[in-house]
């Protein structure tokens, strides 16, 4: 922190800003601070004019009124440098604050939703650093710049047509770095607090426990909210990993004699088996379904708490400016009625439907013929090693399947790009518009990347034995790989490149601090992540039963999956941005979906085991009798799985009886504004009122 009336002033905890220039200074009254904090780094390319550097930094801090952010800013080491420093005033962090419809605790200690004209009777409310998270400054102070917008058309000093040409609301900032002015936007570390939260994150012994409230404040809610769900899915595969111990090694039947078998007749069971109603197809089928279904259901409850206690429960995004990538024809919008880009719903459903959907389809048959070619080299390889049936061929009946699983690693790579292309082009309003469509894609291909093969050998080909293999194969790969990325590179790439970087170099070291920041490589997003934990809960809630080693292969990979993530996360990447949110958004209902079709998956592997088989030829029944019966104790077991989410709410009794009090506090403070207002107008003369 910075004083502005001696710019020379620094605080221990907080990033540093020297130089002969100060801050730019605040008209109002109470945003005039001795100490002002750095929040975020602006990056400018290396030969941005003066001139231009000094239009940026003027629009950052001219009123919103005039099109600027109304933020504070700092030229770095000079007026010649490429970087920025930014930082927000009091007066602008509350007003944006009441803008997300963020909550904040009250003098009664309750959860509040924020509102400037009662910001008296909110705890904190004179230390800004107290009042907001770290995440929500910094995130504010993006908001507020991507909210920049040009009053009429103009030109950018400095920079040449028609890059540097601002048409009338068009964003400034998409369109300085669409330009190629500005390089990188990062908010920045404290390095003191970074520290402290490694140590205690992923430096800590116990294998348990997160400082979530920590992360949270760090990183932000979308950062939180991720490691929370991974947190806590790691702990809930405890029963189904004990589970799958229990019957690989204890519960007969498990392992079959037919296991490396790829033709479709299994094995008969052996006369000294347990009955079949024990049969490990049968639990582990029955916990499945089951196990999905009260974890979703406890994790939305969880999820609601969580929203509350980080006050994110009551935003309201659709009011909000647009998000920075949308373009349309200047108009005022219906609902709020500000001056902004307008885009006609008609022709962003024709981009999705003409081209959208299209090309989703041809990369959807880009699995079908990767599926095709691992069933050709299966056959090849599996009629050399019937031929010579030795070691050699063995282990070469593995190679289509790792063959696959690296085709389709690339193909999902290939796909996510130009799914994030589609989107764009689609040109959303918001930003959870954006973030749904976005995610909606790479889901859709990701199920059918991942689980087409899986499906169509367990529904078609009907090989439980080749199922088994195939499951196994992914998970052991999978894992290796995902280990190795997740492991060593990071070490690597902290110890022999990130650290470099880290030495300072520059005559004044503190600039060179903010340079090392700038950097480092951007945070690539929960993306992966998620897609992982997504088809790792796919393989345990679809296809465990055939494969009961799968939940405990998962809780040894996720164990060290939150330590590295979160090592990765501290000192690899830049600092990403993180909006405030309430859950983990398109996600959950990813989980959910998944967790419905397991009850399909698993009724039909059960019908598919060797046991069941067995006793429906001893009991005479047609294979229509059995496809009925089977068909019933679906929709039997589906009902339970309703009635099971039906009976557990999706809120604890206190979040929603919490959210209720936040919605008629809300309504009877516009009670008493609209009271207001109509007092102070019976008092003014009859020419006043007119």
């Amino acid at each position: 922190m910075t004083s502005q009336k001696e710019p020379q002033e620094r605080s221990s905890t907080q990033t540093k800003v020297t130089g002969p220039t100060s801050w730019s200074r605040v008209s109002c009254p109470c945003c005039i601070s001795s100490h002002i904090e750095p929040l975020v780094l602006i990056q400018l390319a290396e030969n941005v004019q003066p001139i231009t550097k000094q239009w940026i930094m003027s629009m950052i801090s001219a009123p919103v009124k005039a099109g600027g952010a109304q933020l504070l800013v700092h030229p770095g080491e000079d007026m010649k440098g490429d970087m920025i420093v930014v930082a927000a005033p009091r007066c602008t962090l509350l007003s944006v604050t009441e803008d997300l419809g963020l909550c904040k605790p009250y003098q009664d200690g309750e959860m509040t939703a924020f509102s400037s004209e009662d910001r008296d009777n909110f705890c904190n409310i004179d230390d800004m650093e107290q009042f907001l998270t770290l995440a929500e400054r910094q995130y504010i102070v993006k908001y507020q710049l991507y909210s920049m917008r040009a009053l009429e058309d103009q030109r950018i000093p400095g920079v040449p047509a028609p890059k540097g040409k601002l048409k009338a609301r068009e964003g400034i900032l998409p369109k300085l770095e669409k330009a190629g002015v500005i390089r990188n936007i990062t908010p920045l570390h404290d390095q003191k607090r970074l520290k402290a939260l490694g140590k205690e994150w992923y430096s800590q012994k116990s294998l348990w426990g997160q400082p979530l409230d920590a992360i949270h404040a760090y990183f932000g809610g979308t950062i939180a909210y991720y490691f929370s769900f991974l947190d806590y899915y790691t702990l809930s595969l405890i029963p189904p990993a004990i589970l799958g111990l229990l019957i690989t090694f204890f519960l007969p039947g498990a392992n079959l004699s037919s296991a490396n078998k790829t033709d479709s007749e299994p094995a008969p069971p052996k006369e000294d088996d347990d009955q079949p109603s024990v049969s490990s197809y049968m639990v582990q089928a029955v916990f499945s379904m089951l196990w999905s279904t009260v974890f979703m259901e406890l994790w939305k409850r969880r999820s609601a708490a969580l929203s509350y206690r980080w006050g994110t429960f009551n935003l309201a995004e659709q009011f909000q400016e647009p998000r920075p990538g949308f373009h349309g024809e200047l108009g005022s919008n219906p609902v709020t009625g500000r001056l902004e880009p307008l885009f006609p719903d008609w022709k962003r459903k024709l981009r999705i439907g003409l081209v959208s959907v299209p090309v989703v389809g041809v990369f959807l048959g880009l699995v079908v013929m990767g599926m095709a070619g691992f069933y050709f080299f299966e056959r090849l390889v599996s009629g050399w090693h019937k031929g010579s049936g030795s070691y050699f061929t063995a282990v070469l009946l593995y190679i289509p399947s790792i063959a696959h699983i690296i085709y389709t690693n690339v193909l999902g790579n290939i796909y996510r790009n130009v799914a994030l292309q589609l989107t764009e082009s689609e040109n959303h309003r918001e930003e959870s518009s954006f973030d749904y469509h976005h995610t909606t894609k790479v889901l859709v291909f990701t199920f059918f990347n991942n689980f087409a093969v899986l499906f169509h050998i367990a529904f078609f080909k009907e090989d439980l034995p080749l199922l088994r293999k195939r499951l196994s194969s992914l998970l052991i790969v999978t894992q290796v790989v995902g280990q190795f990325t997740e492991v060593v590179v990071p070490f690597l790439v902290d110890h022999f490149y990130t650290s470099s970087e880290r030495n300072l170099k520059d005559d004044d070291p503190e600039v060179d601090h903010l340079q090392a920041q700038g950097n480092l490589p951007a945070f690539p997003g929960l993306f992966a992540e998620y897609i992982e934990l997504l088809v790792q809960f796919g393989y345990l809630s679809l296809f465990s039963c055939v494969y009961p080693l799968t939940a405990p292969l998962l809780l040894l990979n996720n164990l060290t999956e939150i330590r590295t993530d979160a090592y990765k996360l501290c000192k690899l990447f830049n600092k990403p941005f993180s909006a405030p949110v309430a859950n983990m958004g398109v996600w959950e209902t990813a989980f959910e979906v998944l967790s419905f079709i397991s009850v399909m998956s698993n009724c039909w592997l059960l019908l598919l085991s060797p046991r069941v088989k067995v006793l429906t030829q001893e009991a005479g029944l047609s294979s229509g009798k059995v496809l009925v019966f089977a068909v019933i104790v679906e929709h039997i077991l589906l009902a339970m799985k309703m009635i099971l989410a039906f009976m557990i709410p999706d809120e604890p009794d206190w979040v929603r009886i919490k959210r209720e009090q936040i919605e008629y506090r809300s309504i009877q403070a516009l009670k008493k504004q609209r009271v207001k207002r109509l007092q102070v107008a019976d008092t003014l003369p009859p020419k006043a009122k007119m």
